[in-house]
């Protein structure tokens, strides 16, 4: 027979991450919550870059998923690396899932000081967002962590799952891709 004491709130933020998800997996019903809430910041602001102002609902999701597969968490990799893929994933499930609207104007990565004009900015944000959504989620993944969220390669690398030269290779093409189409839709 399975005796758990969970452990008050207190105590528990003084574990590390890898503690929180085996006494989450254990049954513990606050260690994820306390996880969740240490990395809420840059969880937030992957999931803000990928889904706009839909990142609330990116992580919650992903907190959610999360919550759903801390037993099969191995500790192959760092729990935040593991938890920012989780993310990542739902952010992305969410935008495939709804249409192309104009809230770009929202996306601080479609920002451009340098015009005047506040409908030439609107209408350059809102081309950029339509070249963004025809690029592979795989090529936006790579550019998005490496490029606008400065992550290091190797750790972009562990966030998708994939190796060093891939997401090299993703962003590359990325970046090729989304300037040939930007090129073309310009008059």
């Amino acid at each position: 027979m399975f005796d758990y004491q969970p452990v008050t709130t207190g105590a528990l933020t003084d574990m590390s991450d890898t503690e929180l998800v085996r006494m989450h997996a254990d049954g513990d019903k606050e260690a994820l919550g306390v996880l969740c809430q240490r990395h809420n910041g840059r969880l937030m602001a992957v999931a803000s870059r990928i889904a706009g102002q839909d990142a609330d609902d990116a992580v919650q999701d992903g907190c959610i998923r999360a919550h759903r597969h801390a037993g099969l968490f191995r500790g192959h990799s760092a729990v935040t690396t593991w938890l920012h893929r989780i993310v990542v994933n739902a952010a992305f499930d969410l935008i495939r899932h709804r249409p192309l609207v104009a809230e770009v104007a929202d996306q601080p990565w479609a920002d451009k000081p340098w015009e005047e004009d506040p409908q030439a900015q609107a209408d350059a944000r809102i081309d950029l967002r339509k070249q963004w959504d025809q690029i592979s989620p795989e090529h936006q993944a790579a550019l998005l962590l490496v490029h606008m969220m400065g992550y290091p390669v190797a750790e972009a690398a562990e966030i998708l799952g994939v190796s060093e030269g891939t997401v090299k290779s993703r962003a590359a093409r990325g970046r090729a891709t989304l300037a040939g189409k930007l090129q073309a839709s310009r008059p």
